[in-house]
């Protein structure tokens, strides 16, 4: 590769870590397992994995990116398992909205958290290890996400 396009993706590797600080930092964030009001989820488009990164949204629209969120409702999740595409380094960031209680697992990383019925729990964590995780109800035992970390 010549220098000079190393020195380009050099500077946009730059410009996208400042973006993604800007948006982990800002006030007013909350990673926390409290009930929120029901709002439109954020999925995957269509069926099944799409390799959605985190800060997708509809091309046309501007402003904050949104949150992936999974909304599980009747024993799976709407529109599909939710992908989720990251280099390893980067923030791990989603939502899991769910009309009944139970306990949300990520496999790999060994992140748990317990989501209400009818409320939504956030999930906020490096991605510090490759390869390709899932997270599932797991008392259920159904697949909502589909993680890649790219090394």
């Amino acid at each position: 590769m010549e220098t000079r396009q190393k020195t380009m993706l050099a500077a946009l590797a730059v410009i996208a870590a400042a973006v993604v600080l800007f948006i982990l930092l800002k006030p007013g964030g909350s990673d926390d397992a409290t009930p929120v009001e029901p709002a439109a989820p954020v999925t995957a488009a269509g069926q099944g994995t799409t390799g959605q990164k985190p800060d997708d949204r509809p091309a046309g629209q501007s402003g904050a990116p949104k949150l992936p969120t999974v909304e599980f409702r009747n024993g799976e999740p709407v529109g599909g398992v939710l992908g989720i595409d990251v280099d390893e380094g980067d923030p791990i960031k989603f939502r899991v909205r769910s009309d009944i209680a139970d306990e949300v697992h990520i496999h790999g990383f060994d992140i748990s958290r317990e989501v209400p019925a009818g409320g939504s729990v956030t999930f906020s964590f490096p991605a510090d290890i490759t390869g390709i995780y899932e997270a599932e109800m797991e008392q259920l035992g159904v697949q909502i996400v589909e993680l890649q970390v790219n090394p």
